[in-house]
């Protein structure tokens, strides 16, 4: 197992947006542990109200399960990615056209899970499909970025650093092994693995068109 704890890809722009993303995360994540902790029934009804589930295709939860997760793991390494990689990307994109990017990967991974299991009444949840997008992005524009590594082999634990486009790459590789491996089989509460391949492919092949896509000022 290998976890990225760092970069040193220095930022240009604050991150707001990454920060305000984060934070909107943790606040809802907060509210659907302390609702389930009260009342399992209601966490539950909270999930399928606002998960995507793909055999009741609704435009709007693709949009509000991004923002919901699945527990303390999910969140805090969805959270912990897009801390080390999004202020990068925010700073090449600009906060605005960083933050509706960040959605477009979001609803793109949603769709590509959707096309792989359109009949699942699985509700699925979780910011990694925006956040893939986010890496993608990363790949693309820094590849040579030193990324920090924390790697755990049974006993052995060590750290190295390795460029952005060895480290992301392999992450990618990891979810499409998973995805194709998953084909035909029930993943009933597993991971959403076309979500993931499906945003990182959107933020690469998307991200020099939010670079030269220009907002006009009113």
């Amino acid at each position: 197992m290998f976890f990225p704890y760092k970069d040193d890809n220095p930022r240009i722009l604050f991150p707001f947006v990454t920060y305000g993303i984060i934070a909107v995360n943790v606040v809802i994540f907060l509210g659907q542990f302390l609702i389930s902790g009260r009342d399992p029934q209601m966490g539950a009804a909270l999930v399928f109200t606002f998960g995507f589930v793909p055999a009741e295709f609704n435009p709007l939860t693709i949009f509000t399960s991004m923002f919901m997760h699945g527990g303390f793991a999910h969140i805090i390494g969805n959270m912990w990615f897009l801390y080390i990689f999004g202020d990068n990307v925010e700073s090449i994109l600009g906060h605005v056209k960083y933050f509706i990017f960040y959605l477009a990967c979001g609803v793109g991974a949603a769709l590509a899970q959707f096309i792989i299991e359109s009949t699942s009444q699985v509700p699925m949840i979780g910011a990694s499909g925006a956040i893939a997008g986010v890496l993608g992005a990363y790949m693309i524009r820094f590849p040579k970025a030193r990324v920090h590594v924390l790697a755990v082999l049974f006993i052995f634990i060590t750290t190295f650093v390795v460029p952005a486009q060895i480290v992301l790459g392999l992450w990618f590789l990891m979810q499409l092994t998973g995805g194709l491996g998953s084909l035909g089989v029930d993943t009933t509460g597993g991971v959403a693995w076309f979500a993931h391949i499906g945003g990182f492919i959107i933020g690469v092949t998307s991200l020099k068109y939010f670079q030269n896509f220009q907002i006009e000022k009113v």
